[in-house]
């Protein structure tokens, strides 16, 4: 099965790129011809759906100054989440279509975006790079129905841009539960109770989780603590960050 999934996964990912290149180039946002190295999404309007200015990597809240926390969540150092953009900013719906309706187009820019926040972070010495790339996983079910796992795209072409391992075996969903989306933080947490397992030949000192969107953490916080129990330093790696209510307004 585990062979049937990456074989799946890795063809939707050359086709993808191969449609790509033959498929005519408008932005999927002002619905103009791209006449740069972007595809899917114009340098302008990504740029301008971007984070505008520093943000904290635990909550999501503006900063004054880049640093890993706010002054609220230094007191408890949660997980980091790696984002360039907020879900509510612009770039929501183009993340949410490529999981719901296999709108593909925008992918590759939307992870360049991400790669260049890493690489930005990493010049501040805010972040240290991961060893791997950890994919969150679907259930052989889901992926079935769906045709492709998203997260698996992004970490594919992540790994590409920055030459780090992709791991595709290192966490394993074992229990197929329903979707998280319309349930509140204890269900989610309850859905999820379980649903996971860690490969036992996991032998990093530093992942990333790499997942489409981070909403409340429920998923990203229950893979982490697999790997935080092995003494495994985590960061989530996403293309956009929901950020909570009111948050932003701030």
């Amino acid at each position: 099965m585990l062979t049937y999934t990456l074989t799946l996964q890795r063809t939707v990912s050359l086709l993808r790129r191969l449609l790509g290149a033959s498929l005519p180039n408008r932005c999927l946002m002002c619905q103009q011809d791209i006449t740069d190295d972007s595809r899917g999404i114009c340098q302008h309007c990504l740029s301008a759906s971007l984070y505008q200015t520093p943000t904290c990597l635990g909550c999501g809240r503006p900063m004054l100054m880049q640093m890993a926390y706010c002054g609220r969540c230094m007191a408890v150092s949660p997980l980091m989440v790696i984002a360039s953009a907020s879900y509510h900013q612009g770039l929501g719906e183009h993340v949410a279509a490529i999981k719901y309706q296999a709108q593909l187009a925008g992918l590759e820019s939307l992870t360049r975006a991400l790669v260049q926040r890493v690489i930005e972070l990493e010049a501040l010495a805010i972040i240290q790079r991961p060893q791997a790339l950890i994919v969150v996983p679907l259930h052989p079910n889901r992926l079935r129905q769906r045709g492709f796992n998203q997260a698996w795209l992004i970490a594919d072409s992540l790994s590409r841009q920055l030459d780090i391992p992709l791991v595709d075996d290192a966490v394993l969903r074992r229990v197929d539960t329903k979707s998280q989306a319309g349930l509140t933080g204890k269900q989610r947490r309850r859905n999820l109770a379980n649903a996971f397992e860690l490969n036992d030949d996991v032998n990093y000192q530093r992942v990333a989780i790499v997942d489409d969107v981070v909403t409340t953490g429920t998923t990203a916080n229950t893979i982490a603590a697999l790997f935080e129990a092995r003494y495994i330093h985590v960061q989530v790696w996403c293309l956009a960050r929901a950020e909570a209510p009111g948050l932003l307004d701030n």
